[in-house]
């Protein structure tokens, strides 16, 4: 009798621990796949980066959805028997579970006429000023996003066009960099009948930002009475009350961005890869890489992103947060282009025991 009390009250233990394990999964399986996509994405586009450098097409999946089945299974079973003619009696006692996690993980891959299209567009200069509205390094922005402000150039690096930058386009950033910072920047939104402009203003009242107001208008030819300029794209404007920004596409963004890679020589040597124009006005303005991906045979120990490719390892450096940054701003740009599709995902269906 001893064991049947032993075995009612193990049978009671198990049957307690059967609580449905749907809601403690949600925290740790939340987690963990969002780790795991962010890092997908990430190293998808720094894969597509150096793609590009080396003229290879880009190729980017989504993951479309994630479906997860959880199952506990636990059988318990007892028995017992003896003879009233014996002295000997017989027990029995088997316990048995079993643990299941069935994840369902869709891919969508990102192609077509709609997404090569968005891919080639160039970014509105709108959205891209609204991104200095929320506080984004206008320079950063500016240097990335945009190829020429009224007729001055940035600097061109992929093969189709390559050009260096007019000194001014440096001094034009240096300066709306630090109105900028001094609050001194702002942007609003104009209805006219069935058109919506974008206009920048400046805070003409604000003391700090008058010897840099000044010295942007007159890089740009802007008319210095007034302190509200209409946004157009375009490289030339019509008016000196026009900003003209003639913005870049995301596929030009990342082929831009792909000349601060750092090659492997014997890479270059070869003709794998094409030499880009040195960026002697960035160095003498003393401007920062936009970015720096470094290149080795080893696979790095301290890299915050790290992909191969062909026989190298390509990877940005954990202590290097300036580059940490553009890789986000560029995953922020990708969504800002509307590169994603408007299909469905496949409909999947799973048992629900």
């Amino acid at each position: 009798m001893r064991m049947i009390g032993c075995v009612m009250l193990l049978g009671v233990v198990l049957l307690a621990g059967c609580r449905t394990i749907g809601p403690r999964t949600i925290e740790h399986a939340r987690f963990d796949y969002t780790d795991a996509i962010s890092s997908s994405w990430k190293k998808q586009m720094l894969l597509n980066m150096v793609k590009l450098r080396y003229n290879d097409a880009p190729v980017f999946l989504d993951v479309a959805s994630i479906i997860n089945q959880y199952a506990l299974e636990t059988e318990l079973q007892g028995g017992l028997s003896w003879n009233a003619f014996q002295p000997t009696d017989s027990q029995n006692f088997s316990a048995r579970s079993r643990y299941a996690d069935r994840p369902t993980i869709t891919y969508n891959p990102l192609s077509g006429e709609k997404f090569t299209r968005n891919l080639l567009t160039p970014l509105p200069p709108a959205s891209l000023l609204a991104l200095v509205q929320g506080g984004w390094p206008v320079d950063s922005i500016l240097q990335i996003c945009v190829q020429s402000i009224n007729g001055i150039d940035n600097y061109a690096g992929h093969a189709s066009f390559m050009r260096e930058a007019d000194p001014e386009f440096y001094n034009i950033i240096t300066e709306l960099k630090e109105i900028q910072r001094r609050g001194g920047v702002g942007m609003r939104v104009d209805t006219k009948e069935d058109d919506v402009d974008m206009v920048m203003f400046f805070e003409s009242e604000n003391k700090d930002i008058q010897q840099n107001l000044e010295t942007f208008k007159k890089l740009l030819h802007l008319s210095p009475e007034i302190d509200e300029f209409q946004l157009v794209y375009g490289r030339f404007p019509k008016s000196p009350n026009e900003l003209a920004i003639l913005s870049r596409s995301f596929l030009e963004i990342l082929m831009d961005m792909g000349t601060y890679i750092d090659i492997p020589q014997k890479d270059l040597d070869e003709g794998r890869v094409l030499q880009t124009l040195p960026r002697t006005i960035e160095e003498d303005f003393e401007i920062p890489p936009v970015i720096q991906i470094h290149s080795s045979v080893e696979k790095p120990e301290n890299a915050y992103l790290s992909i191969q490719y062909r026989n190298s390892w390509f990877w940005i450096d954990d202590r290097d947060p300036r580059s940490k940054a553009r890789l986000t701003f560029l995953l922020i740009l990708f969504g800002l282009a509307e590169t994603s599709e408007s299909t469905q995902a496949p409909l999947v269906t799973i048992p629900a025991g």
